[in-house]
């Protein structure tokens, strides 16, 4: 593996992110990359493609370009042309960029690979337990949306259209997308960190029932 390239694919990211929404800035591609290189460790896979995937899987997301899923493989795909990658892990490392989001998931699953396996795993890591909790509650400020109302109740089974057209409470989120990660893991070592980080969010959910007086809104 050329690590010279992935540490300046490091710097890249971070320089291009610096300005960045706080849940998907380079603190979050740090997150993922560092979960990648753990959940490796049990996975036969190139870990040059996992490294740079990790890397650039958020160099320009869909949700900052006006819903565009063309411009973050773009962007990586013009950044990994000026360096010496061969055609073929460039190609994988694009692919991975295109198929690995949740909202992609709502679709009939048309690439997969192992390297894929552990890079979504390691992002939808960071989307669960507290730092998913800090992520979804930091993105709703960010698009000013309200954080519950009692009277809005999630969406289940969620379209891919209709799941990037939400502008539905904070709340709802964990219904719609984190809640649902645990049973989306790939990987033996992605399953074992959800279970417990699932777990965390629904002590969360529990407690914050509590305090705005409806433990039973989600039953009800």
């Amino acid at each position: 593996m050329n690590k010279r390239l992935i540490n300046k694919t490091a710097v890249y990211v971070q320089n291009e992110l610096a300005d960045a929404e706080g849940g998907h800035d380079w603190h979050h591609i740090k997150r993922v990359w560092i979960n990648a290189q753990k959940i490796a460790e049990n996975e036969d896979v190139d870990m040059e493609v996992v490294e740079l995937a990790a890397l650039l899987h958020d160099i320009a997301d869909p949700k900052f370009h006006n819903g565009n899923e063309d411009i973050g493989p773009q962007t990586a795909r013009n950044y990994l042309e000026s360096t010496s990658l061969n055609e073929e892990k460039k190609d994988h490392v694009i692919n991975i960029i295109k198929h690995m989001s949740f909202k992609n998931s709502l679709e009939e699953k048309t690439f997969g690979s192992n390297e894929m396996d552990v890079v979504q795993d390691a992002d939808r890591l960071d989307a669960i337990g507290a730092i998913g909790i800090a992520r979804a509650f930091n993105y709703g400020g960010f698009k000013n949306r309200i954080i519950f109302d009692s009277s809005i109740f999630p969406k289940i089974n969620l379209t891919k259209e209709e799941y990037k057209n939400t502008s539905a409470p904070s709340i709802n989120h964990f219904y719609e997308k984190l809640l649902l990660l645990k049973d989306k893991m790939n990987t033996t070592t992605g399953r074992k960190i959800a279970e417990k980080r699932h777990q965390f969010m629904l002590s969360f959910l529990e407690q914050f029932y509590e305090e705005v007086g409806v433990p039973d809104w989600i039953h009800s």
